[in-house]
């Protein structure tokens, strides 16, 4: 059985630092602590899913996102709000759990006829936005919805008020799947080989693996 289990976030860990993810996610000796930064995020996706679902308020520190947030809550068709996919090794829809290869959440998503509109809420820098994710939400949405011809997809930047557009349609899947293949293809052979190799970056401070060599308390 292919022991390759993978989503845009465990991948991308993978690709920061092959060792961490050995310990966090293989091991799992360590566990990510959430910063300031990511419980934030965390809470503010928890309000955006709450107004885009149920109409709840946002709380008076959040209610600035609005402006950002009701444009889509008017296009019409049929809406979902983070809504589970995933894949099996055949890149086929399956069920969220233990058989899956890949899977992921969107955050925001309408289906109106042949087109999904597909946003992700990023609370983070504008700087070096990564459309990827948008990529791998659009092959999903492709093999969940075979309807879906087209998909309109964005990273919605709310504390910049920066919104970048991305547009796929069914025809790209196999380039789309190509921005994932060499790092999945590499992350494979780290499984075979058992082979996780050090990847000292800036971000070393904020990792949980305090046996590393490279480790250091911030």
């Amino acid at each position: 059985m292919n022991p390759i289990k993978w989503s845009f976030s465990s991948l991308k860990q993978y690709i920061n630092c092959p060792k961490q993810y050995q310990e966090v996610k293989v091991l799992k000796k360590y566990e990510t602590i959430p910063t300031q930064q990511m419980r934030y995020g965390t809470d503010v996706h928890s309000a955006l899913e709450n107004y885009a679902r149920d109409g709840t308020a946002l709380p008076h520190n959040y209610k600035r996102f609005a402006g950002m947030v009701d444009p889509l809550l008017e296009i019409d068709g049929t809406r979902y709000i983070e809504h589970r996919m995933a894949l099996n090794i055949d890149k086929q829809p399956c069920s969220w759990g233990k058989d899956y290869w890949v899977r992921g959440i969107v955050d925001f998503m309408v289906i109106e006829g042949d087109t999904a509109f597909i946003v992700d809420y990023k609370t983070g820098s504008d700087k070096y936005p990564d459309l990827k994710q948008l990529r791998l939400m659009a092959l999903m949405t492709f093999a969940h919805f075979p309807e879906v011809n087209k998909v309109k997809a964005g990273l919605m930047f709310i504390l910049h008020n920066n919104f970048i557009p991305e547009e796929y349609t069914r025809e790209q899947c196999e380039s789309l799947w190509d921005n994932f293949t060499p790092d999945i293809e590499r992350l494979t052979i780290s499984y075979e080989n058992d082979t996780w190799q050090m990847n000292p970056t800036p971000l070393c401070g904020w990792c949980p693996v305090s046996t590393c060599e490279h480790y250091r308390s911030r």
